[in-house]
C-alpha cells in the first residue's frame, strides 16, 4: 500500500485538471485503501485492444493523463516508422469521448503526426473505412464497445484498417513504457493543431463513400416483401448510419426507441448497453409489443455490433450471435445458389469460440472455412491476405459469437451498419416466403441438427483478480478437468505454444466425448475469464441438456478460483 499511496500523492502534485486533482484529494481523504489500490496497483495496459478501463484519476484508469501518454507512444512509434504518419481519429457516445479525441489530436500534431478527426461521433466500422480512405498511417478509436457507463476506451487500428496486431501493439506498448505522463508528452492546444494544418476535419465526403460502400456490400432482393422495423442504437452512435442504409434499400418504416434513440454515454436505460442482453432490448421489445414490427433492430454503443429480436410463438426470442451469423451465411450461400454461383472457393471466417454449425453449411454449399483466434482483427488480416493476392472476391463472410458481421471488404472490422443493412434484406426474403427469422433458424436446425452454445463470464474484479484469473488458467493447464458433462475429455488443445496455425493464444480447449467441447479465454478487455460451451444433439432438449452439464461442471471447477 505504501507504494500507491507514493504514487497518489505524486498524481496530487502534478495533475493539473482540476476535476481529477478534486477526485485524487478525495480519494486521498477517504483513506479508501481498496480504492487507492485498485486506481494506482498498474498501468492501464495496452494491448492489440489498446486501452480500455473505468474512467477516472490514476494509472489504472481512463483519463487526460493516460490518454496522452498512449497518444504519446503511438506518436513516437508512427514517426519512427512512416516519413509522414497521419491517424483517423473517431468516437462513440461515451462520456469524455470529445475530450479524450480532442487530446489525443494535440498530442499528435504536437508530434508532426497529422490528425483527421470525425467531426461527431461515428460507428467504429466508419474509423476503419477512414483510415483505408484516408491513405492514414494509423487510427484511433475512443470506445469502450458494450462495457458499462463507467468504461471507455482507446483503440487502436492500423494502416490497413485492422485493430493493430500484437506484434505492433508489443512495440508501441514498449515506447508508452517510456514515457513520462506528466512531463513526457508533447502537446499543443487543439486550435493551433488546426491553424497549422496538422489537425483536419473528416468530411462529409468520407462519410458518403463508406455508407456508398455498405451498400454495395448488400443483396439487391429484388421485389421481396415490405418490412417494418424497430430499431434501438442504445444511446449510442449506430442512429445516423444505420438509419441511411436502410433507406438506401428502402426499408422505410422504421420506428425508433425514443429513450434509446439519442447519444448518453450514462446509458440511463441500461446497466449493461449489451445487445447480447435481453434488458438492454426490453424498452425496444416493449415498444414492438405496441407497434409489431417484423423486427428488433439493437446495435452497440460504437455501431460494430448488432442484435435482434423478432416475435415468435407469441413472445420476442433474441437470436444469438452464433444464430445470426449461421443465419446470415446461409442466407449469402443461398442467395447466390440461386443467382447461379458457385462456391468452390469461396471462404467464410469465423473464430475458434464460434458455431460449428458452419461446417454443416460449408459441406451443403462447397465453401471452406477458416478459423482464427477471437477478435475481429483477425478475421480482417484474412481479407487482408486476400486483397493481397488480388482474390478478395473470394471472401464470403466474416462473423463472431460476439454479435459481429461483416460481408464487404471496404473495412476491416465488424460492421453493425452492414450487419443491420443484410439481416433486414434477409428478413424480406423470408417474410416473402411466409417466414420470420426464427423460423428460419428452426429450419436450418432441423436440416442440419440442433447446435448449441452458451458463454459463462466468470468476473475477477481488483488487484487481486489478476492473480486468480492467471492461477485458474495455470490449472487448467497442469490439472485439469478429465471429464465434463460426465463425459471423457478426450483431448486438450493449448493455444498459448500456437495451435493449428494460429498465433500464441492464452486460451485452452477441451474436447469432449461426442464432439461436444469448452473453451476457456480470459477476456482482453474486462477482468473476466469466458468459457465457451459446446454441444450438438438430434433435438434441441437433448443438446440444451449438453449445455446444462457442461456449464454446471465449469462452474464448480471455476467456483474454485473467485
Amino acid at each position: 500500500m505504501p507504494d500507491y499511496r507514493e504514487k497518489l500523492d505524486l498524481w496530487i502534485d502534478r495533475v493539473e485538471d482540476a476535476a481529477l486533482a478534486a477526485e485524487l484529494r478525495s480519494m486521498r481523504d477517504a483513506g479508501d485503501d481498496a480504492a487507492i489500490a485498485d486506481a494506482f496497483f498498474k498501468d492501464l495496459e495496452f494491448g492489440t485492444a489498446g486501452l480500455r478501463g473505468v474512467i477516472g484519476a490514476g494509472t489504472n484508469r481512463m483519463n487526460l493523463y493516460t490518454v496522452g501518454r498512449a497518444t504519446q507512444g503511438l506518436a513516437d512509434y508512427l514517426n519512427a516508422h512512416f516519413e509522414q504518419p497521419s491517424v483517423a481519429i473517431a468516437r462513440d457516445s461515451r462520456n469524455k469521448g470529445e475530450l479524450f479525441v480532442r487530446h489525443a489530436a494535440a498530442v499528435l500534431a504536437a508530434n508532426g503526426v497529422t490528425a483527421h478527426v470525425y467531426p461527431r461521433i461515428e460507428p467504429t466500422p466508419a474509423l476503419s473505412f477512414a483510415v483505408r480512405d484516408l491513405g492514414c498511417s494509423g487510427g484511433i478509436c475512443m470506445t469502450a464497445s458494450h462495457n458499462p457507463a463507467p468504461y471507455n476506451g482507446y483503440k487502436v487500428y492500423g494502416p490497413d484498417g485492422c485493430q493493430i496486431t500484437s506484434e505492433a501493439a508489443s512495440d508501441i506498448s514498449s515506447v508508452i513504457a517510456k514515457v513520462d505522463p506528466f512531463s513526457g508528452v508533447k502537446t499543443v492546444s487543439f486550435d493551433e493543431g488546426v491553424e497549422a494544418g496538422l489537425i483536419r476535419w473528416i468530411g462529409e465526403d468520407t462519410l458518403d463513400r463508406y455508407i456508398d460502400a455498405v451498400a454495395a456490400a448488400g443483396i439487391d432482393p429484388g421485389s421481396e416483401a415490405d418490412l417494418k422495423v424497430v430499431y434501438t442504437p442504445l444511446c449510442g452512435c449506430g442512429r445516423e448510419c444505420v438509419e441511411r442504409i436502410l433507406d438506401r434499400i428502402g426499408v422505410t418504416d422504421v420506428v425508433v426507441v425514443p429513450e434509446q434513440g439519442e447519444p448518453n454515454g450514462n446509458f440511463p436505460t441500461c446497466e449493461y448497453p449489451n445487445p447480447e442482453e435481453r434488458a438492454a432490448l426490453q424498452k425496444g421489445i416493449d415498444l414492438c409489443e405496441q407497434v409489431r414490427p417484423d423486427l428488433l433492430l439493437a446495435t452497440d454503443p460504437d455501431a460494430d455490433r448488432v442484435g435482434v429480436a423478432v416475435k415468435d410463438e407469441g413472445e420476442y426470442v433474441l437470436l444469438t450471435g452464433n444464430e445470426m451469423g449461421v443465419l446470415l451465411l446461409d442466407y449469402l450461400a443461398r442467395r447466390a445458389v440461386e443467382e447461379g454461383g458457385a462456391l468452390d472457393g469461396r471462404i467464410a471466417v469465423t473464430t475458434i469460440v464460434s458455431s460449428t454449425m458452419v461446417d454443416a453449411l460449408a459441406g451443403k454449399y462447397g465453401f471452406s472455412v477458416r478459423r482464427v483466434l477471437t477478435g475481429f482483427k483477425y478475421i480482417g488480416e484474412i481479407i487482408g491476405e486476400l486483397e493481397a493476392c488480388g482474390e478478395e472476391g473470394r471472401f464470403l463472410f466474416g462473423f463472431e459469437e460476439s454479435y459481429g458481421y461483416l460481408n464487404g471488404t471496404y473495412v476491416r472490422d465488424k460492421d453493425a451498419v452492414d450487419a443491420s443493412m443484410l439481416i433486414c434484406q434477409m428478413a424480406r426474403y423470408y417474410k416473402a416466403r411466409g417466414m420470420n427469422l426464427a423460423q428460419a433458424m428452426c429450419a436450418l436446425y432441423e436440416e442440419h441438427g440442433y447446435f448449441r452454445n452458451k458463454t459463462l463470464s466468470f468476473s475477477f474484479p481488483g488487484a487481486d483478480g489478476a492473480a486468480s484469473m492467471a492461477d485458474l488458467m495455470a490449472c487448467l493447464r497442469n490439472d485439469p478437468p478429465t471429464c465434463l458433462a460426465g463425459r471423457i475429455v478426450a483431448e486438450r488443445v493449448d493455444y498459448q505454444p500456437g495451435e493449428k496455425g494460429l498465433p500464441p493464444a492464452n486460451v485452452v480447449e477441451f474436447i469432449v466425448e461426442g464432439g461436444h467441447k469448452v473453451v476457456f479465454r480470459p477476456s482482453g478487455t474486462e477482468p473476466k475469464v469466458k468459457a465457451y460451451l459446446f454441444a450438438s444433439g438430434p433435438s434441441a432438449s437433448a443438446a440444451d441438456a449438453v449445455v446444462s452439464e457442461l456449464g454446471d461442471d465449469v462452474r464448480g471447477f471455476v467456483d474454485r478460483f473467485c
